[in-house]
């Protein structure tokens, strides 16, 4: 028994396929399309409960997350070391005693800098890539730049 079954196809495929349409079985092109569509899926679920366990993939993306949480708090570290080679001596002295970071956007100093920087600002609530943890990191890292920065400049004023 077979079952009926509608497609749709856009404007310009159609007029091709009029063009050709006795040159095809469209049916037996559908069936074999759809018959290794499902095959391929059903080989890839049957590699995932085989080859690896959940224990295994549950590892592998801990690591990964971690992984990516340190990248940010990395470039958060270069952005402020980046910021302070340039920032003026008041604006420092503000970067080093703020704590507001979950605020970063809003701080009457640094928010312009933060909403500007293209990594910054993508990590700022609102936006399409902010994740709360990642912003946090990468602002926890970019205050530590800075931090390291004035340790190493400080004693020569």
């Amino acid at each position: 028994m077979t079952k009926k079954v509608t497609i749709s196809i856009p404007d310009f495929l159609h007029e091709k396929l009029e063009n050709w349409r006795e040159s095809f079985n469209l049916s037996k092109i559908f069936q074999d399309a759809v018959a290794e569509a499902i095959q391929k899926k059903e080989e890839f679920q049957k590699r995932l409960r085989e080859d690896l366990d959940l224990g295994q993939i549950i590892d592998r993306l801990r690591h990964e997350k971690m992984q990516s949480e340190g990248n940010y708090h990395e470039s958060g570290k270069n952005d402020g070391i980046l910021w302070a080679k340039s920032a003026h001596y008041d604006d420092l002295q503000h970067a080093l005693h703020w704590t507001d970071l979950e605020n970063a956007a809003k701080d009457k100093i640094l928010g312009h800098y933060f909403s500007t920087n293209p990594t910054a600002s993508r990590l700022l609530p609102g936006n399409t890539y902010y994740d709360s943890k990642y912003s946090l990191s990468y602002l926890q890292g970019w205050k530590q730049g800075v931090e390291q920065f004035w340790e190493e400049i400080r004693e020569k004023l």
